[in-house]
């Protein structure tokens, strides 16, 4: 098999406005919110903010199960340990951890934040995984056993380039078709969308999905339109320890951005600045 990949898509003005890398863990119970709190003393230098959130549910995805109807719901005995939030002065990048997941994340908080690529931040989130690794040892706390791993891109794509109302998605998105069957119906008032994509390995086994999802909204500093398109690629490990969790995180920033690349149209890419080289 030619194991040669064409360069990816690549853009000199992207519309990403946050990224985060994810990794979930079987839990750890001995984590307490008392741990937490040492925990943050390991990261305060570079995140001397925190905030406590409620910690997410737990996300897997399942090949060869189909279960229509049934909704799985988790009932907590007393209190949720919190998620806890450890983040940077500007508030542009951000640690989440909770007891069966921790995540990176870098956000664009102002106009002169420019998006330091996936390397860069791959290599954060791996230098952070570390210090976590460490303190868990250190206290005996239990080790990482990484179960799914997760990347989300979430793009602000604002009006005024190349479209200018909620109704007119066809002009951002390739999958939308704006012809009818009769003239009853004309543009819409607005348009919103989910779709999933399953990633496999070179030998087509199911690794794990591409979920796409667009809304349309208001940015707030303005009340300018925008679409807010997510991309975000879960799934399983590609092989043991933080090797194949970083390997499936590789793998599901390409889904993300050829996906990113195929989903939008050529005349958004003129606006992006879309070029060939590879960064």
């Amino acid at each position: 098999m030619n194991s040669i990949r064409p360069p990816l898509p690549d853009f000199a003005n992207p519309p990403v406005i946050e990224v985060a890398l994810s990794v979930q863990f079987n839990p750890l119970t001995d984590l307490q919110a008392p741990q937490l709190g040492l925990l943050w003393s390991e990261f305060r230098s570079r995140f001397p903010k925190a905030e406590q959130q409620p910690p997410l549910d737990s996300v897997t995805e399942k090949f060869g199960v189909r279960r229509p109807g049934k909704v799985n719901v988790r009932f907590e005995m007393g209190v949720p340990v919190p998620r806890c939030w450890f983040l940077n002065e500007a508030g542009t990048e951000l640690i989440q951890v909770q007891q069966d997941r921790f995540a990176h994340n870098w956000r664009k908080v102002g106009a002169e934040d420019k998006y330091p690529r996936y390397e860069r931040i791959c290599e954060t989130f791996k230098m952070e995984l570390d210090t976590f690794r460490q303190f868990l040892a250190r206290e005996q706390l239990g080790e990482l056993n990484p179960n799914q791993c997760e990347v989300t891109y979430v793009n602000h794509i604002v009006s005024g380039e190349g479209w200018e109302k909620h109704g007119q998605v066809g002009a951002v998105v390739t999958v939308w078709s704006s012809r009818y069957s009769d003239a009853f119906l004309s543009e819409p008032e607005d348009v919103r969308f989910a779709i999933r994509y399953v990633i496999r390995d070179e030998d087509n086994n199911p690794l794990g999905r591409l979920h796409i999802s667009l809304e349309p909204a208001y940015r707030i500093k303005d009340d300018k339109l925008v679409f807010v398109l997510r991309l975000t690629a879960r799934g399983k490990p590609e092989g043991e320890g933080l090797e194949g969790v970083f390997r499936f995180l590789d793998r599901g920033r390409e889904w993300i951005v050829r996906g990113f690349a195929s989903i939008t149209t050529p005349s958004m890419h003129k606006v992006w600045e879309r070029r060939d080289a590879t960064r």
